[in-house]
Order: structure tokens, then sequence, then C-alpha cells
């Protein structure tokens, strides 16, 4: 059984790529594969884009796997800035697409799969539904930042090292993010009104 940290293997996995080896591609993809796709699915509100970005992340690193430096940054940490730079530019392209007409408000925000396994409860799910449009209505950089400390569980400098800021930075978004984040939950976002708010305002008007 090898000793290597997660970390390790995973320099080990890009230098045999590098290399030409295409199971080292596998391997990586099983390392780091669901969080990537987990990540850009929340990100952009939609599974089928999550797993879009996830093929093209991976894509790229194995063409860029010869360029990959480990002293500059942590492979982990170089496959979340693909991603991020990637779903950046797709929400780009996604607004223009919707300022041409050429997709629809409800296509966009089609929210990601809140049941990805038959154990998971009806608690947990509604407790995606209400995140999905809240997280939404954050600020690109902010949902970047809470993405990657709760689905990639980056610490604050390593968020710092993919988003290309500093770690004082990270910890401005991920206050302004949370408290965001807690506001909305309790009120709900602009233009989403909390389920509980309607089903109260429902029960009365009947």
């Amino acid at each position: 059984m090898s000793d290597l940290s997660p970390q390790d293997h995973a320099r080990t996995l890009v230098a045999a790529m590098a290399a030409g080896d295409r199971t080292a591609l596998s391997g990586l993809i099983r390392l780091y594969g669901g969080g990537i796709q987990a990540f850009a699915g929340r990100s952009l509100g939609n599974v089928a884009d999550g797993e879009d970005i996830a093929q093209e992340v991976f894509l790229r690193a194995w063409k860029q796997a010869a360029r990959y430096d480990p002293r500059k940054a942590a492979v982990s940490t170089w496959l979340y800035r693909i991603a991020v730079n990637l779903c950046i530019d797709q929400r780009r392209r996604r607004g223009v697409r919707l300022f041409l007409g050429l997709e629809t408000l409800e296509a966009a925000a089609e929210p990601p799969d809140p049941a990805p396994d038959a154990a998971q409860t009806v608690e947990a799910r509604n407790q995606l539904a209400r995140l999905t449009p809240v997280l939404e209505d954050l600020p690109d950089r902010q949902r970047m930042a809470i993405l990657l400390r709760a689905v990639a569980e980056m610490d604050t400098a390593e968020i710092a090292q993919t988003m290309g800021t500093s770690p004082g930075a990270v910890e401005q978004l991920l206050a302004r993010a949370r408290s965001r984040l807690r506001r909305d939950l309790q009120e709900g976002p602009r233009g989403h009104p909390r389920a509980d708010s309607d089903t109260k305002t429902g029960s009365t008007s009947r």
C-alpha cells in the first residue's frame, strides 16, 4: 500500500500524464472529478453544465500536464483554478445568450440535482432547494469563494491561490457571502420569497 499523501499521489499522476500515461488521467479524475463536478454544478446552477465543465477541466489538465509546476500550486489548486475560470467564462456566455434571447431564464437557472443518491432525506432536498437561488443571487466572486470552501473544502490560502487574490480578500469575500446567505435564507433572496411565507399567504387568501 502506498504511503503517498493525496497531493503527492496527484503530483505523481500529473507527471505520468505529462509522459503520456492515460491511465494516470483516469486516476486524477477519480481523485478530483466528483468534487470539481459538484463545484461547477453549484456555481452554474446546472448539473449538465457542471458535467461539461468537469470534462473540460480534465481535458485541459491532460493537455497542460507538462506545464504544471508543483512549486507554484498543489494539483487540486491547479485544477480548481481551471474550473473557476471556465465557470466565469460560461456565466459570461450565458449572460450574452440570455440578452439575445437564445436561452430561457428557466433553462439557465436549472438547479443542481437535489438527490444524488436514494439515501438523501427530504429535509436535505428542501435545504438545497432553498440554497440554490440564494447562491445564484450572490456576486460571482463571493459565490466562487464560498463554494471553494464548502464544496472543494479548501482553506483560505488555497482559495486565495485558486482565485488569484490575497487571503485577506478571501476572508472578506467569505464574510460577506456568509452574511448575505444568512440574511437571504431568513428573508428570501431578491425575487425569491421564502416558501413558508408563500404558504402562509396562500392559506390566508383562500
